[in-house]
């Protein structure tokens, strides 16, 4: 079995985040790998250690990790982490040309790269920490024709029927759901809770192969990609305004009129 799990370098979610212009400041700031693209590495971890003949992850299960990435060439510092954690092989796809990119131009590619690895399984977490679109894995299982299990909390692998099932939330109830390989899979951060990265891992990381690749090696023309080829755009950016200074209500037996008064002006009742 062959699993991808793509993930993102995203500034840290500690620090404040600036723009550049019509862009965020990613130079300016930590990078990390995303948050909650590190519960899609440890279900898939998780998958491969249920169906491992040791019992653990690695070359000797029979199974390969493999973690997709597009960005800049910091981005590996991101993909060494998830390597640590027990992946077994990195894929970066960074050019210039892919500045600017939205998530067409990001599905775009890394659809590319799915399309070419044999790959039975593609786990995403649900979104980045820095876009927050939650639609990059509608967008490959779309331009992958693949069946899409999204938002699922529960997930079950079937190898010998070369099924997934997932059960995810929804305003009514849990659903089930259920499909054939190959599938796109998105999962919340309620779903496990990953590992750290042990001496070992961190250590073994160094060793593990991590290719990058320019869009011509992956067969994709520059112009097709990148902010001339976004179909969205920031077109104005005002800074947050300061937090305004509160209301004191000093009670002298009519508090709770001011309180009432507030939340109508307010329109919350």
């Amino acid at each position: 079995m062959k699993i991808a799990v793509c993930v993102k370098q995203v500034p840290d979610s500690w620090v404040e985040k600036k723009m550049d212009g019509q862009v965020l400041d990613r130079l300016g700031v930590d990078a990390v790998l995303n948050d909650l693209d590190e519960y899609a590495l440890e279900e898939a971890l998780r998958i491969v250690e249920a169906n491992s003949p040791t019992g653990a992850a690695g070359p000797e299960s029979g199974h390969e990790i493999t973690l997709l990435c597009m960005g800049p060439e910091r981005a590996t510092e991101a993909l060494r982490k998830g390597l640590s954690m027990g992946a077994d092989s990195a894929l970066l796809i960074s050019d210039p040309a892919l500045a600017g990119s939205d998530a067409l131009s990001t599905s775009l590619v890394l659809a590319q790269v799915i399309a070419s690895g044999g790959f039975d399984l593609v786990i995403c977490g649900t979104e980045s920490t820095d876009a927050r679109m939650s639609v990059i894995p509608a967008m490959l299982a779309e331009r992958l024709g693949w069946a899409q299990l999204t938002h699922v909390h529960k997930l079950d692998i079937d190898l010998a029927g070369s099924t997934a099932q997932g059960a995810r939330s929804t305003e009514i109830g849990v659903e089930t759901i259920s499909a054939h390989f190959p599938v796109v899979i998105s999962v919340p951060d309620k779903i496990n809770v990953p590992r750290y990265p042990s001496f070992k891992g961190i250590m073994g990381s160094k060793k593990k192969p991590l290719v990058i690749k320019a869009l011509g090696e992956i067969e994709i023309e520059a112009d097709s990609v990148g902010a001339p080829a976004s179909w969205s755009t920031v077109r104005e950016v005002t800074p947050r305004p300061p937090k305004s200074k509160g209301i004191k209500v000093v009670d002298t037996g009519d508090g709770g009129n001011q309180l009432v008064a507030f939340l109508e002006e307010q329109r919350v009742i």
